[in-house]
């Protein structure tokens, strides 16, 4: 089937890039076929000059290393690679851009095969998207005609490059927090661009995150949105004679608070003469008391304060306190406080002795538990040091380190060549951990009686599949004196037909955000403690069968080049 449609009059790329099997395209608009490196087109000229672009080819894609110094990834950006592949055509505008790109000798049967490719004939065999995955272990599996394929590299590394590693982050600031802590992305503003903001949002929600900032990720992946107010907010009053309309109605609606400003003061003169509160605080800062008798007024169901902007525990807390406590004499509850600056779980602990001591002092029921979040430039380090220090923080935002990625920029995924024409195909190097595992394989989970993962094994792809209580002997890929033998309790095959190109096999559904979101947690509350600690976790062994073994060191001697010595 040709690939590109007829171009109708005042019609839209999109229109002209036809929908492939009822999956849409790609969420960002950019990811299209040039999306990719300028080598692959070379190549594929290359290839359908010597007549070889038909070969079929199986190419891994996988990752050497696990990141931030971990023993784990979480497998991200699988949807949106099957979003590009279901819809991968080229325009004939992307055509005409190609070829004026290319040197001027390339011929233009070249350009007419571009206008015929799609992925038709293309198999993708993949790990479930929110699996917990291990290095080496093929994430996904891409097997077709070799240019096709090889014009696929650069965009399905990129698309599942930084999900994994902003997932991954994600998960690993979920486990020093701990399951209790609602966790909260708002990264938008340092992400790198929009696009790194949008995929960061959806990535660390599927790592485990609970909510964004980031509207548009809300509108696009229905994941909820938090916020509240910044520090302008607050400084942008001068005082409480600033608020023109005072009446706020209960929260049942029975009947009507006339002025909410007067109620607000009472308490605060309440609290300041209480004899229990009285030593904390003298007189508040009035601007910051308007500003929060604003936002209630506003938001009497949502009312979360940022007290951090002149003093948090002389004048954030209390003026917080006698808003909350208006709006509780109405029937409304308060959400909480936000920190931003400072002593973070010193502070934490002073709000909530202030908070427990009126619920006492005042009879005000639940009052101890208001919430409290944290934000100010978080990480894995600082949630550490928060939970040895002690502290009573309920929620914590986190930017920069967690969309950025601060601790470890890239990945590392790579996509290698390992067989073609059904001829199993190796890399070597002198650095043993780049040479790859040829031949088209698959992949199983073995799991101990415990139910943790023991350890993840590769077989080619004729090889029968291991089986529950029988003896097999796992060997590390390149290491003779690694191997051990397990007899699994649970056997999980690990990859799946994701697009099934003409192969007739049923094609595995891209589930929704939220489904994959709990997938990934309950992956990781599979793994043994030791290999998710953040510091010195035991690696997770990845192997080879025996027989995989032996036939890797065999290609390996049979491509090595011998040496002489003269």
């Amino acid at each position: 089937m040709a690939a590109a449609a007829v171009v109708v009059a005042n019609g839209s790329k999109e229109e002209e890039r036809r929908g492939g099997g009822g999956i849409d395209g790609p969420t960002n608009p950019m990811v299209t076929p040039l999306l990719t490196d300028l080598y692959q087109f070379t190549m594929a000229y290359a290839y359908w000059k010597a007549g070889k672009h038909n070969e079929r080819a199986v190419f891994d894609l996988y990752f050497r290393k696990s990141p931030f110094g971990g023993e784990y990834t979480v497998f991200a950006g699988l949807e949106e690679c099957i979003r590009l592949i279901a819809n991968f055509r080229f325009t004939e505008d992307e055509i005409a851009f190609i070829q004026a790109s290319l040197p001027s000798s390339c011929e233009i049967g070249f350009y007419n095969y571009l206008r015929g490719i799609d992925c038709s004939d293309v198999e993708i065999h993949a790990i479930s998207e929110g699996y917990v995955v291990f290095p080496k272990i093929p994430l996904m599996r891409i097997e077709g005609p070799v240019a096709v394929v090889q014009l696929l590299e650069t965009p399905l590394v990129n698309l599942i490059n930084y999900a994994s590693l902003v997932a991954t982050n994600a998960a690993r600031h979920r486990f020093v927090a701990g399951k209790s802590k609602l966790l909260l992305e708002f990264g938008l503003r340092r992400a790198q661009g929009p696009d790194g903001g949008i995929g960061a949002s959806k990535y660390c929600y599927m790592g485990g995150f609970d909510a964004t900032s980031n509207v548009a990720a809300g509108k696009l992946f229905g994941i909820p949105l938090r916020g509240t107010h910044s520090h302008a907010f607050v400084s942008s009053f001068m005082s409480p004679d600033e608020i023109t309309e005072k009446s706020l109605q209960s929260c049942d609606g029975s009947n009507v608070c006339e002025d909410f400003v007067s109620l607000v003061q009472s308490w605060l003169s309440k609290l300041k003469w209480s004899q229990v509160l009285g030593g904390i605080f003298g007189e508040t800062n009035q601007s910051e008391l308007a500003a929060f008798m604003s936002y209630a007024l506003a938001f009497p169901i949502n009312f979360l304060a940022l007290v951090d902007t002149y003093d948090v525990m002389r004048s954030g807390v209390p003026n917080f306190c006698a808003v909350a406590l208006a709006l509780n004499d109405l029937g409304y509850r308060a959400v909480g406080i936000r920190l931003d600056s400072g002593d973070l779980a010193y502070q934490s602990c002073e709000a909530r002795k202030f908070f427990l001591t009126i619920e006492k002092e005042f009879g005000v029921p639940e009052f101890g538990r208001i919430g409290i979040t944290a934000s100010n430039d978080l990480n894995e380090e600082t949630l550490d040091a928060l939970n040895k220090q002690g502290h009573e923080i309920d929620a914590f935002g986190i930017g920069t380190h967690l969309v950025t990625c601060y601790a470890q920029p890239a990945l590392g995924v790579v996509f290698k060549l390992v067989e073609i024409n059904k001829q199993p195909r190796i890399k070597l190097s002198e650095d043993v951990s780049k040479v790859s595992i040829p031949c088209k394989k698959r992949s199983y989970r073995l799991y101990g009686k415990e139910g943790y993962p023991l350890v993840d094994i590769m077989t080619g792809e004729n090889e029968p599949s291991p089986k529950v209580g029988e003896r097999i002997l796992c060997r590390h890929p390149f290491n003779e004196s690694k191997r051990a033998y397990v007899v699994p309790q649970r056997v999980e095959e690990l990859m799946k037909c994701f697009w099934p190109g003409r192969s007739g096999k049923e094609r595995e559904d891209l589930p929704p955000i939220k489904v994959i979101r709990q997938r990934c947690i309950e992956q990781l509350d599979l793994m043994r403690p030791d290999h998710m600690r953040r510091l010195n976790p035991t690696p997770y062994k990845v192997s080879v069968s025996a027989k995989l073994y032996d036939f890797i060191h065999f290609l390996w001697l049979n491509e090595a080049p011998v040496g002489e010595l003269q």
